[in-house]
């Protein structure tokens, strides 16, 4: 029986800390825990068989800190701490996660890791670890959703191996970078890891009152490995003193929540989870339920699509087409223009921002990566990456520290299948746009095929219609006085019977016509489409 299968049957335990239990053999302050793979792998076996036998399924390997910025022998030491965790085995549904926790680095803008090189530097012990014989990677203690999704980034494309990711929270509900749970939910669930949830920085008393969100929120099994209550500090060493029965007790109530992995961090021993594991022993686990969740997030803030809030406003400013001062800044390399338009956007009520650099004479994938950090570093508000060129929106979608909304995905046979294979890589939203090989569909019934066609495709990779946003294409009706009733039939057509989330570009109805104010209003309120 594999892990997820096992999950899948009920609760599934993690071991606790492995450096409270290296404190008492004796490891000196400061010394890598990493190294006693080498130097004393019989201590390792025996901390795994204790946590075994004290009732843990999974056993998280002694590779925290194994990474090329950290350590040397990463092969070598990574592949000793499978060993060590594996004979460490004592019978069935046992299991051996190669554990990653952060690099010790910040990345850019924030410090100066770039973040390709932070893959890189995980990737390697990802490798490691699938050679050495893992049984899933855990990815843990992280507290920057950046650094995190170039952690899954190195999982996903250097092993097949279940992901499991856990964050760490303050007080507040955020991580260190001032991301919430939702945020975090979020990306993670684009990117597709197996479970999620939060370890380290908090008892799990005080991690108690932010469970329920992380349930809400996620589709996926949630994990919850909390400290031994929180830290006291003696003669300059930190303890954590909360009784095993104490934490048993704070477990049992996670677990009553829904979260259906468990375990310790900090200051937990076997003691700790042989308690904890006999307080859930005769629950019934509450399985996951899928949720139906529309939702974008950037590194710091989230958009929800739901029917409490039934109008969207997507910014579309930042676009180069028709505005010859920033296509001048942009030729100079210039983001002042760019910046602006996010911040007055964001206060002129915007919920999402698409970014646009197609401008013939610059280098649109270096311009358009540039303007993700620019627009991330003065407003939370999620990005829309709006392109002509799948290598450019690829590129934009690994690079963005969260999860993206596509613009646009069409039925051309050159775009589909790469929009959708990138787009699902890096866990984006995406909108459809029911535009065939010959061109925008003229009646409403090819517009409504074209959608479902697309949308045949998306859900090979995955794709539900959570996950999308129908753009009903908005015609000029200077050009043709039947455009807007086309329009509308398909956003009927697609938000009451196709049931899905409604995108207009409702300010091209009005080209080239008088009073557009009141052309645009008549148009979004003539139909009751609460889906938009």
């Amino acid at each position: 029986m594999g892990v997820l299968e096992l999950i899948s049957k009920g609760f599934v335990f993690f071991d606790g800390a492995l450096g409270t239990q290296l404190q008492g053999y004796g490891i000196a302050q400061g010394e890598a825990s990493e190294s006693w793979n080498k130097t004393h792998p019989e201590i390792i076996t025996k901390i795994h068989r204790d946590y075994f036998e004290a009732g843990a399924n999974i056993a998280t390997a002694n590779t925290f800190g194994a990474n090329p910025l950290k350590i040397e022998n990463v092969d070598e030491i990574v592949a000793l701490a499978i060993a060590n965790a594996k004979k460490a085995m004592t019978g069935n549904n046992q299991f051996v996660a190669l554990d990653i926790g952060p690099t010790g680095k910040l990345l850019k803008p924030l410090g100066d890791l770039d973040f390709e090189d932070a893959v890189s530097a995980f990737a390697e012990t990802v490798r490691a670890g699938a050679r050495a014989g893992a049984d899933l990677i855990l990815i843990e203690t992280m507290s920057d959703p950046y650094e995190m999704k170039a952690a899954v980034l190195a999982a996903k494309e250097n092993s097949d191996l279940p992901i499991f990711a856990t964050f760490v929270l303050d007080e507040n509900g955020k991580t260190v970078t001032g991301a919430d749970i939702f945020a975090m939910v979020a990306m993670l669930e684009g990117l597709g890891v197996s479970a999620l949830g939060v370890n380290c920085s908090l008892g799990a008393e005080q991690l108690k009152k932010y469970i329920p969100a992380i349930i809400k929120a996620s589709s996926c099994p949630v994990i919850v490995n909390p400290n031994a209550g929180m830290p006291a500090i003696s003669d300059g060493k930190t303890y954590y003193k909360q009784h095993a029965n104490d934490f048993a007790a704070h477990m049992k109530e996670i677990a009553d929540m829904g979260a259906r992995i468990l375990g310790g961090c900090c200051g937990t021993t076997p003691e700790h989870i042989a308690s904890a594991a006999a307080k859930v022993k005769n629950m019934i686990a509450i399985p996951p339920v899928r949720k139906s969740i529309s939702a974008v997030a950037s590194a710091r803030g989230w958009h929800l699509w739901n029917s409490s809030k039934p109008i969207t406003v997507i910014g579309e400013r930042i676009n180069p087409t028709g505005k010859k001062s920033l296509q001048a800044e942009l030729r100079n390399g210039s983001l002042d223009t760019v910046r602006r338009f996010a911040r007055e956007q964001e206060k002129a009520g915007a919920a999402v921002l698409d970014i646009n650099m197609g401008l013939a004479g610059i280098d649109e994938k270096s311009m358009m990566l540039q303007a993700v950090d620019a627009v991330s570093a003065v407003t939370s508000l999620p990005l829309c990456i709006d392109s002509g060129s799948p290598e450019v929106m690829e590129a934009a979608l690994r690079h963005y520290p969260g999860r993206a909304l596509v613009n646009s995905v069409t039925a051309e046979k050159s775009r589909l299948e790469g929009t959708l294979k990138a787009a699902a890589k890096y866990g984006a939203m995406i909108i459809i746009l029911p535009v065939a090989e010959e061109g925008i569909p003229a009646t409403t019934a090819e517009r409504c095929e074209c959608i479902k066609k697309i949308f045949a495709e998306a859900e090979k990779y995955g794709y539900t219609k959570d996950d999308i946003i129908v753009d009903a294409l908005t015609m000029t009706v200077s050009a043709d006085p039947m455009a807007a009733l086309t329009t509308l039939d398909t956003v009927e057509w697609a938000a009451k019977e196709y049931g899905c989330h409604v995108l207009l570009g409702l300010s091209n109805v009005s080209f080239g016509m008088p009073d557009r104010e009141c052309l645009n209003a008549a148009m979004l309120t003539i139909r009751n489409c609460v889906r938009l």
